[in-house]
């Protein structure tokens, strides 16, 4: 299942990447002659009307479009066949085309990735809807506390408190923060048009409503829908109850009680060192278990407008970028462990976990992963996009190109950086902890 999913998820990202280089290739006037889905012996090929060769290869880690006048797939100069093109056919190389043609089309491939994160986002966004205003009970998650709260109940006050506006966030977590901590709770809720008074579970309980993927929970065989419901013999009913023993823990092994369906299960796990960026910027370190929960019921939703869910879309692609170029930086000034950046290992992990939590998340990793590699492919560094397009932005500058001679030398060395950082990445899969 890891395999299976890293190959679907890598594959999509690396379809849109190079169908982004190859459409505006087109659309720009510059010929592919090969499109290939990965690398190594070729398992299926067709032919198109335009003469570009579509092909499958049996090496599943990459694809390339090799563009007429290429001499690779990193879209090295040809010179030998480039010198012997009329210019009318050496218009349409991705050597002999304008620079705009050409600038547009490198930087196609990141723009593409980027565009697919934007509209998966708004999709997801549009499934989930918006909260209902005011606060309605839609689905119900297993608790073992028993209680008389039912699906469509609107709730106006727990534990004496009213509730504020789900989407006031400031009023919503002020309150949240003040509810008594106690396990059954005085809830008034509107049912049918009256008010009725019932007994409810404390609103947020230290249920999973979230695993993150290779976490000490997730290795533990923890599940989403799980209650713990005691931490070293002492009962917990609350979420803030267990992250204050976890972030006192200073890693040593916990032992919980787990409730699920129904029965209570013993798990032992060590929380581990985790550095979490930080909405003002940078990171901090703290010990997690790699969970996390929410109330014990589904608000119910309504529909979200399309602008508001592709806004949404635009700000989640705009905070990865964000986090990754910060986690990045403080890697590189060692603020923070560099056992933070994955290789294909870890990414292959990933994805197999992530698709073991259902759909939704397999795609949101696939969006989130699909931001990332149109974001390491703008680095300036010779090979990836980013390095073309600094060498076009030289020749805009110059009025000439770079010499046959030093393109061939930054090649090399931008290869060799990259075969360097990929060494590293697979050395912390095997190594860290």
């Amino acid at each position: 299942m890891t395999v299976l999913a890293f190959v679907v998820a890598l594959s999509i990202i690396v379809a849109v990447h190079e169908y982004g280089h190859y459409i505006v290739g087109r659309w720009s006037g510059i010929h592919a002659d090969v499109f290939s889905l990965g690398f190594g012996p070729v398992l299926f090929q067709r032919t198109d009307k335009r003469g570009t060769v579509w092909q499958i290869a049996a090496l599943p880690f990459g694809g390339y479009v090799k563009f007429k006048g290429d001499s690779n797939a990193a879209s090295g100069k040809d010179s030998e066949t480039m010198e012997g093109l009329p210019p009318d056919e050496a218009r349409h190389t991705m050597h002999g085309a304008p620079l705009w043609a050409r600038t547009a089309t490198v930087a196609a491939g990141p723009a593409f990735n980027f565009i697919m994160s934007i509209a998966v986002f708004a999709l997801v966004f549009m499934g989930r809807g918006e909260v209902s205003e005011p606060l309605t009970i839609g689905d119900l998650a297993p608790v073992p506390t028993e209680h008389a709260l039912q699906e469509g109940d609107v709730i106006v006050s727990i534990g004496g408190i009213d509730v504020p506006a789900f989407d006031d966030t400031e009023a919503f977590s002020d309150f949240a923060e003040t509810i008594p901590e106690q396990p059954v709770l005085d809830y008034v809720v509107r049912r049918d048009g009256a008010l009725a008074e019932v007994d409810g579970p404390y609103p947020y309980p230290a249920i999973v409503r979230q695993l993150a993927p290779q976490s000490a929970a997730f290795n533990s065989g923890m599940k989403v829908g799980d209650v713990i419901v005691g931490v070293d013999g002492d009962p917990v009913f609350a979420f803030s109850q267990l992250k204050e023993v976890v972030e006192g823990s200073d890693g040593r092994t916990l032992a919980l009680d787990v409730w699920r369906d129904g029965d209570v299960l013993s798990l032992e796990l060590a929380p581990r060192r985790v550095d979490e960026p930080q909405a003002e910027g940078g990171f901090r370190t703290e010990w997690r278990i790699g969970i996390a929960g929410g109330l014990f019921f589904d608000p119910a939703t309504e529909a979200t407008g399309v602008l508001t869910a592709l806004g949404s879309a635009v700000a989640q692609t705009w905070s990865i970028i964000q986090s990754s170029l910060s986690g990045l930086y403080h890697m590189v000034t060692g603020a923070i462990s560099s056992c933070n950046l994955s290789g294909p290992i870890g990414i292959a992990e990933t994805s197999g976990a992530m698709a073991s939590q259902g759909l939704e998340s397999f795609i949101w990793f696939i969006a989130v992963l699909s931001t990332a590699v149109g974001l390491l492919n703008l680095f300036p560094v010779p090979v990836l996009d980013g390095g073309h397009l600094v060498f076009y932005a030289y020749e805009a500058v110059a009025g000439k190109p770079p010499s046959d001679r030093a393109l061939r030398i930054l090649m090399s060395a931008g290869l060799a950086l990259i075969l360097s950082l990929m060494v590293f990445a697979l050395t912390n899969d095997l190594f860290c902890p």
